[in-house]
């Protein structure tokens, strides 16, 4: 059934006056996030690669901002939709605002480039256009040209027979004005650089040469324009670059197929309006002023570029196999208990296990939980939730593996996991056609939780559940690259209620009173609140007091000023946020004992962890949790998210170790004041570096060696 099913009860939502002096811009404190993200492209601590990696990161990021954020704020202005932010700004000044911090990076980016490109000629590697090479290579690359490019362009001209065509999201293209010498008309002329062409085309190397040689493709084509364009005279020549507004959606509530709607969405999504317009700032003001009105954008919507303007092209350089000038490689390790035990089940009931990727293999873990499940003759049942996964996903693989063996397999896909939604519509219909049964869970809600759930009947004959629940996409390759913990467990009131949450999800349960797992948007909010309080309660009583919560975003303002209540109460709170956070620290009288901190590195922090300590000041006495889900609003009220309780002593230390690192953390670390700007800590005189993810890698290898 494509149908998503009606949500079931939820709790009601927390209303109350909230006080714009309180609060960050949450679209300012993004856009901060990845100024972080640019600054490290710019630390010459970084090896040089990898900083042009994160080059081209930050121009990623802020690609998927505009079309995003941007494209949903033009897209409420349209709507006549006059709310303001939480920090009192009307649509119309966020974007005011948005626009004159992306030039500012925009410089910032410039610069950065110019200062990369300098360190890559002194290492050998250099990036011409076409127009700066020798004959030699200007032939090699005219020849190459007319076999692998050529025939695959397509030019498209404006004149009263041909209307203005249509120009893709993120497309590079060539924009000419065109003079026909016979009749002396000029027209409009676009052609698209697809993107089966690399951007950048290696130079052919001599016998022992050890330079690097690349010239930029669009410089090529601009070129051999004539070949396009015989007869023609080529006036100007300007490339450019597009940006669609990717907040399509729908209503859900009448929809008999969501598997149609989300394909209608992408679509959409493809024809939706221009909201940027990026171009080179030589361009002359008549070509310029033709796009913006055959775009049909303002002049704000323009950006100015004389430096690469799509930089996914330095991709190539990126990969070139030069390890000297990349971070030192890292494989994550397979812990040596599942070496030790052949049966995965066996470890499991020996007591939970709390993974840390990517510093420990995702695929000797996770993977192998699934695919041991499907090959186990005495699994009964496989049921998990997907909301992005990878191509040639072996989670796919083997949950058809399992339904063609005769498994009862469930699969609760997310179709409407931004970006991924054409992914995911593959998979479900691979799974469907091998005997999945596939679902998209609840009406009006995304399904974000990280969840597998295995049911096993014993040698004994009894039945057991056993799960893991994790803090990120069950995605091969992210968590290469992707902070995340996850828990196997066979604890069983966790599992009992793990099997709650998937008949919340496929079938029409209503329970509500989870006791051990957090489930949103059902008791999960509450039960952060509850937990913020008994710290206030805790602290008056004159017992120990501390709140500690890690997070990719914190944004949801009813549990901002729960927080703001435990700082004036004199509890202590860190937040560790990776990426935008509304909440304002250190606020005199209002947020003194709120401290603030981002960490950006090699490695992406996903994870999410939550300490609370139970009026104690043993760490083993508090409450830790791990989970899906971020302090958003989104989150704890428009999807179904997952957050489990750990209970081991063990497992516990070893949460309570990483938050450790995380908070001495004097590399990748950065402060968050009150106005909204970061500081990067560093380390004192004679002080140690001390960067999580270096520390992590080199204790995880002890640990396994039993250093």
């Amino acid at each position: 059934m494509r149908k998503r099913r009606s949500a079931t009860r939820q709790p009601k939502k927390i209303h109350f006056n909230v006080n714009p002096d309180h609060f960050l811009n949450r679209d300012i404190s993004w856009l901060h996030f990845n100024r972080r993200v640019l600054m490290e492209a710019s630390d010459k601590r970084n090896p040089l690669l990898e900083r042009l990696r994160f080059l081209i990161i930050f121009s990623s990021n802020l690609d998927e901002f505009v079309m995003k954020r941007v494209g949903y704020m033009k897209h409420q202005i349209a709507s006549g939709f006059n709310h303001r932010s939480v920090d009192g700004r009307t649509t119309e000044e966020q974007l005011i605002s948005i626009r004159k911090h992306i030039n500012e990076d925009l410089e910032r980016q410039r610069g950065t480039y110019l200062e990369l490109v300098a360190e890559l000629e002194r290492n050998d590697i250099y990036i011409y256009d076409f127009e700066d090479l020798n004959k030699d290579d200007q032939d090699y690359l005219n020849g190459y040209f007319k076999r692998k490019i050529f025939p695959v362009l397509t030019p498209l001209s404006v004149d009263p027979g041909h209307p203005f065509p249509f120009i893709s999201n993120l497309s590079y293209s060539l924009g000419m004005i065109l003079r026909n010498p016979l009749t002396e008309t000029v027209l409009f002329s676009r052609v698209k650089i697809p993107e089966v062409i690399p951007g950048l085309i290696a130079l052919p190397k001599s016998d022992n040469e050890k330079k690097n040689r690349f010239v930029t493709t669009v410089t090529l084509v601009r070129s051999n324009l004539d070949m396009l364009y015989p007869g023609m005279e080529i006036q100007q020549t300007v490339p450019f670059r597009v940006s669609r507004n990717a907040d399509v959606d729908h209503r859900e509530d009448d929809a008999q197929d969501l598997l149609i709607l989300v394909e209608e969405g992408i679509k959409e999504r493809r024809l939706a309006e221009c909201v940027r317009l990026e171009i080179h700032r030589d361009t002359e003001p008549h070509m310029t002023n033709f796009l913006k009105d055959s775009l049909e954008i303002v002049d704000e919507d323009i950006y100015l570029m004389d430096f690469p303007i799509d930089f996914s092209i330095l991709k190539s350089i990126v990969d070139l196999d030069l390890p000297e000038l990349k971070f030192k490689p890292w494989s994550p390790i397979i812990p040596k208990a599942f070496f030790e035990n052949t049966n995965i089940f066996n470890l499991i009931r020996q007591g939970d296990i709390l993974l840390h990727h990517p510093y420990e293999s995702f695929s000797g873990t996770v993977e192998k939980f699934i695919s041991s499940a499907a090959d186990d003759p005495h699994v009964l049942t496989i049921k998990m939730t997907l909301y992005r996964t990878g191509d040639n996903s072996p989670f796919i693989r083997n949950l058809i593996k399992a339904a063609e063996k005769g498994k009862q397999v469930v699969c609760l896909v997310e179709l409407k996991a931004r970006f991924d939604e054409q992914r995911n519509i593959v998979w479900a219909q691979k799974l469907e056609d091998a005997g999945v049964h596939v679902v998209y869970g609840i009406l009006g809600l995304k399904t974000h939780t990280k969840t597998a759930l295995i049911i096993r009947q014993e040698h004994d004959g009894e039945i057991m559940s056993y799960a893991h629940i994790g803090t990120g996409n069950y995605h091969s390759q992210t968590s290469n690259l992707y902070t995340d913990l996850g828990l196997l467990t066979c604890n069983k009131k966790i599992c009992e209620e793990v099997v709650e949450v998937f008949n919340y999800l496929t079938g029409s349960s209503l329970k509500t009173d989870y006791s051990e797992i957090l489930v949103a948007p059902i008791n999960m909010k509450s039960t952060f609140m509850n937990k913020i309080q008994q710290e206030i309660k805790n602290k008056q009583e004159g017992k120990p007091a501390r709140i500690i919560a890690k997070m990719n975003a914190m944004e949801d303002e009813v549990i901002s000023e729960a927080l703001y209540e435990a700082s004036q109460a004199g509890v202590e709170v860190t937040l560790i946020v990776r990426g935008f956070c509304s909440l304002k620290p250190g606020v005199k009288g209002l947020s003194e004992n709120i401290k603030v901190i981002s960490l950006i590195g090699r490695f992406l922090e996903h994870s999410r962890v939550f300490y609370f300590s139970n009026g104690s000041a043993d760490f083993h006495e508090g409450n830790f949790y791990i989970g899906s889900a971020d302090w958003m609003h989104r989150n704890l009220h428009n999807r179904v998210e997952l957050i489990t309780p750990i209970h081991d002593l063990k497992l516990k230390e070893k949460l309570w170790d990483f938050i450790n690192i995380m908070l001495q953390d004097n590399r990748q670390a950065w402060i968050l004041n009150e106005n909204g700007n970061y500081t990067q800590k560093s380390p004192a005189a004679g002080e140690e570096e001390i960067g999580t993810h270096n520390l992590l890698m080199k204790k995880t290898i002890q640990r396994e060696k039993g250093v």
